[in-house]
């Protein structure tokens, strides 16, 4: 079923955009995934060609454009968790192993924990060698205000905050395939996700820089 968003923010289309040397751009988590994770590509649910290919890239365009990257701390909980749970679909397609039994993978296994640990590390080195952090500080202000666009925007708990720390910080241009972010006023989403952009064009939300 086709995903029906109702585009409150201007779409850029990053298969098409040059990024400029003025540019600050949070990084969305999956972005991050598929660019500094090698085997993102193993994973049951495989990446689709344009996500492994079209995010990494317009990184690559934006660091030799001097573009500034900035990162999230909450980001390497969830690189943390897509790379745990790829290792683990791995490690079950090899051997076997039942891929539902997480706990038994995470504690009973070393060596896979001991790799598990490793592409984490090694990710996140990446991750922070392109980018900058965004400072969160989540205290019963900023969970109000989370729980107040929650209740008035589409988005997951982690997106939330990322977007608390993102407006708080001045940086508006994400670079994310994520449809939830489109709802929300006020930034911009750079994007190769084609049901987006198609569903901006549509709304008369796409912008060509």
């Amino acid at each position: 079923m086709t995903v029906n968003y109702t585009v409150r923010t201007d779409v850029i289309d990053i298969r098409s955009d040059s990024p400029r040397q003025d540019d600050l751009f949070l990084v969305d988590s999956n972005v991050w995934y598929w660019t500094a994770y090698t085997r993102a590509d193993l994973s049951d649910a495989r990446p689709k060609t344009y996500q492994i290919n079209d995010y990494p890239a317009y990184i690559n365009k934006a660091l030799s454009a001097k573009s500034i990257l900035f990162r999230c701390g909450l980001s390497l909980a969830e690189l943390a968790h897509l790379i745990e749970k790829t290792e683990l679909e791995i490690f079950a397609r090899t051997t076997g192993f039942d891929k539902k039994k997480k706990k038994e993978f995470r504690h009973n296994h070393s060596i896979q924990r001991s790799n598990v640990v490793a592409e984490v590390q090694t990710a996140w080195s990446q991750v922070k060698s392109m980018s900058q952090i965004i400072g969160l500080h989540i205290d019963d202000l900023v969970t109000g205000a989370a729980l107040s666009r929650f209740a008035a925007q589409p988005l997951d708990g982690y997106d939330l905050f990322i977007l608390e720390a993102i407006l708080k910080a001045g940086v508006v241009k994400v670079i994310t395939d994520d449809g939830d972010f489109v709802t929300v006023p006020g930034i911009q989403v750079f994007t190769a996700n084609h049901p987006v952009i198609k569903t901006a064009q549509n709304q008369g939300k796409l912008m060509t820089r």
